[in-house]
């Protein structure tokens, strides 16, 4: 399997389920700003919406760092405006719920499970070029945490800013971060 480390987002288009509206997302409106592509199984389900509340927590956050929040699963945008209407815990989401009820962005981003038709817990980091530089793909048992996301946002935006840096293990914005040369071989 190629890594997809660097790699473009697919080309899609979607419609979400966005504060109450339907609204048209695109690959090219992701472009340009920075994101996070949040996808889970489904609707309805158990572990998802404490995922989706826990982004929502921390979507101010983000936002305040250039970064837009998508979620995604198969399920439809009309789904996840019953779901939102209903839910205390998805109440609280503010960000695009992408519908891709074709399985398209799912398995762009690689994360289908096709006997299923439904999409595997990945989280996916976006540059503004497009380019994903941040992969991560959890068995669905395992809920994620957006306060590690939100650090690594941190960590790939400093990266960016920063050339000729990067940052070692749990780094922390404001903690020290390693410059690669000859001189580090073997020190560390």
């Amino acid at each position: 399997m190629a890594s997809i480390i660097n790699q473009e987002i697919p080309e899609f288009s979607a419609q979400a389920f966005v504060n109450g509206e339907f609204k048209t997302i695109t690959s090219e409106d992701v472009k340009g700003s920075w994101a996070i592509f949040l996808f889970y199984p489904a609707d309805f389900t158990f572990v998802c919406p404490t995922e989706l509340e826990d982004m929502a927590a921390h979507y101010e956050e983000l936002k305040g760092l250039g970064v837009e929040v998508y979620s995604v699963s198969t399920d439809t945008h009309f789904t996840h405006k019953a779901w939102h209407d209903s839910s205390e815990a998805i109440g609280k989401v503010t960000y695009p719920m992408i519908g891709d009820p074709t399985g398209r962005i799912t398995r762009g981003f690689n994360v289908m499970i096709e006997e299923a038709g439904l999409a595997e817990r990945g989280t996916f980091l976006v540059d503004p070029d497009g380019l994903i530089q941040v992969a991560e793909i959890h068995a669905g048992g395992i809920g994620r945490s957006a306060k590690d996301m939100l650090r690594k946002v941190k960590a790939a935006q400093y990266v960016r800013e920063n050339d000729g840096e990067v940052c070692p293990a749990a780094w922390e914005a404001g903690q020290e971060t390693l410059k690669p040369s000859l001189d580090l071989v073997g020190k560390i």
